[in-house]
């Protein structure tokens, strides 16, 4: 499990925006996966299976809650170490990411947040990679609506180019 804590519990923050409830959602589903491990049947995806039991745990919590309590942004940023303009950007970019539907903000979580592969993220979440790809696009699509910021333009067309 060493090797591949941060990556759970990063992925448990992203989803409920709070350190306690993210070790509490990332406890759980290492009790989940030590109950279930015989399910496990090629131990070399262990990483992308307990992904998919974190995600389904911060799932299952965040629909408990009927809330999404977002996290003071300028917690997650150095705040001597960059600029007011982009701490905004960032800011605006996680709130927007926040609004998201699940399905959209789960592949752009793990694509660009985790920095998966799109094959990774299909591999993950147990889809079709034409299905990843749609909802990598359509939810980037969302975000440049919801942001129609001219300092995302620069980084959608960047990112529309490497979804490999």
């Amino acid at each position: 499990m060493e090797p591949i804590h941060a990556d759970l519990y990063r992925m448990a923050f992203v989803y409920v925006q709070n350190e306690t409830d993210a070790v509490d959602i990332l406890q759980q589903a290492i009790i989940q996966a030590f109950e279930r491990i015989e399910s496990l049947k090629e131990p070399s995806y262990f990483k992308t299976w307990m992904i998919r039991i974190v995600i389904n745990c911060s799932k299952t919590y965040l629909s408990k809650m009927k809330k999404l309590e977002i996290t003071d942004p300028l917690e997650l940023v150095d705040v001597q170490s960059v600029s007011h303009t982009y701490m905004e950007e960032e800011m605006d970019l996680w709130a927007a990411l926040q609004s998201l539907e699940e399905k959209y903000k789960t592949v752009l979580l793990l694509r660009f947040y985790q920095d998966y592969t799109v094959p990774e993220v299909a591999a993950i979440l147990e889809m079709p990679l034409g299905t990843v790809k749609t909802n990598i696009r359509r939810g980037l699509m969302q975000l440049k609506q919801k942001l129609k910021g001219v300092y995302l333009d620069e980084w959608l067309q960047s990112v529309e180019g490497n979804d490999e």
